[in-house]
């Protein structure tokens, strides 16, 4: 997930990703997904609010024209499934909001841009079984760039990008940003 970042608190390093970059490590993710899932009858894509989401869609349309049939895809909001809400200071109130399909007995490949602590994959896991109980869990990210606190690992990743702890990756999709790439950048404390 990427992280939250007051503009004038750090400094551009790099731009990892271009718009047509993320296109054609999507078509490979979406080809490795349909290998690995043995087609996509079962098979389901849930985003995580906010940049998985046209993760997630953006896969399940390439899915789609792979298999030649439609893919579900849902949105998951883990707010209030997060471990880390009682460190700050209000507490959100949000309605839980339904993926929009029955997960029950499904292959659901959850979808994130980033992959950093594990501590939102995490809170996506509690809140998707509190929606039913899928076959498998896969997850499908962006970029994984290390620094894991907890066990999880990505089935699918576009790209392994290692960091330092003041880096940050920030990805920009145009259906979220009005921009479409990836980029590095550090922290200025």
């Amino acid at each position: 997930m990427s992280e939250a970042v007051n503009e004038s608190a750090v400094r551009f390093k790099s731009r990892l990703m271009s718009g047509s970059e993320i296109e054609r490590t999507l078509v490979r993710l979406a080809h490795e997904i349909v290998e690995k899932s043995n087609g996509s009858e079962d098979l389901a894509l849930v985003g995580i609010k906010r940049r998985g989401i046209p993760l997630a869609e953006r896969l399940g349309r390439l899915i789609s024209e792979i298999e030649k049939h439609p893919v579900d895809t849902g949105v998951l909001d883990v707010r209030l499934y997060r471990d880390d809400l009682s460190t700050q200071d209000v507490r959100p109130m949000v309605a839980p909001g339904a993926i929009g399909f029955d997960v029950n007995g499904r292959d659901v490949v959850l979808c994130d841009d980033v992959l950093y602590t594990g501590r939102t994959i995490r809170a996506a896991l509690d809140a998707l079984f509190a929606h039913g109980r899928p076959r498998r869990v896969q997850l499908a990210v962006l970029i994984d760039r290390g620094h894991r606190e907890l066990p999880i690992e990505a089935t699918y990743v576009g790209r392994y990008v290692p960091t330092s702890s003041r880096e940050i990756i920030e990805v920009k999709f145009r259906e979220v940003d009005d921009s479409e790439q990836v980029l590095l950048v550090e922290r200025i404390d």
